[in-house]
């Protein structure tokens, strides 16, 4: 109820200002979901919508399987740990733009090279959450595992996986809301399709009604991947710790 209430309120808050403001720079709600009615209308919207979706599930899976690997390579290894830091600290201080125009320079203007430049992006993120929960892995259970002679692989999936659980949550979570980011912005440089190229058409159109359209739909289906997909997961990773009093 509350969420719906908030919601309402920016409604309310939205359609005041659209009267003050007037409809040229700010359009009111029916504008733009009659705007929405007819993209999906005419199949655009799904179209564009899908195909950002899908790199959004190719970069991100990419990205938290190659940065959950070296992450837990790094906490574990302190030779990896000292060889990877420095391009660590490079890739997390370096801006996404000039990843993406770099991977469209040397690869060209190609989804792989889209992908590429998304999961590149999202990478350090999940290499530093999986390799801090790493070194906070509890010794003891390790020993417990080496004690019991316990195979390596059942020993990672029953000792060592559900530590790092909340740390993997974490990182998907985090790691999800920057490439909801960064994917606008590469399709908004050098694809043909998608909503970050819509947005960039209606930009230059000056078209404020389409592009609060594809800008609101696409928060729309970023808040139920988060109530309905990160969210549940987040909690079922966590299930194990003590709750505060």
């Amino acid at each position: 109820m509350l969420r719906l209430l908030s919601f309402a309120l920016f409604l309310a808050i939205w359609w005041i200002a659209a009267f003050f403001v007037g409809g040229a720079k700010l359009p009111s709600p029916p504008a733009v979901l009659q705007v929405m009615i007819a993209e999906a209308s005419s199949g655009a919207l799904f179209l564009h919508l899908g195909a950002t979706l899908a790199r959004v599930a190719l970069a991100f899976v990419l990205a938290m399987s190659l940065g959950s690997a070296m992450g837990y390579l790094m906490g574990r290894v302190k030779l990896a740990d000292r060889l990877g830091d420095p391009w660590l600290i490079l890739l997390l201080n370096l801006p996404a733009l000039v990843v993406i125009v770099l991977a469209y320079i040397w690869a060209g203007l190609s989804e792989a090279a889209a992908i590429a430049a998304i999961a590149i992006n999202k990478l350090p993120t999940a290499i530093v959450t999986l390799r801090e929960g790493t070194r906070a892995l509890d010794r003891s259970l390790d020993e417990m595992a080496s004690v019991f002679a316990m195979p390596r692989w059942r020993a990672f999936r029953h000792v060592v996986l559900p530590q790092l659980a909340p740390y993997i949550a974490a990182s998907a979570r985090a790691g999800l809301s920057l490439v909801w980011k960064i994917v606008l912005v590469a399709e908004l440089l050098g694809r043909p399709n998608g909503v970050g190229f819509e947005i960039g058409v209606a930009f230059q159109l000056f078209d404020t009604p389409r592009l609060l359209a594809y800008s609101l739909t696409f928060a729309a289906v970023v808040l139920v991947i988060e109530t309905l997909l990160v969210q549940p997961f987040e909690a079922r990773a966590n299930r194990w710790r003590p709750r505060a009093a």
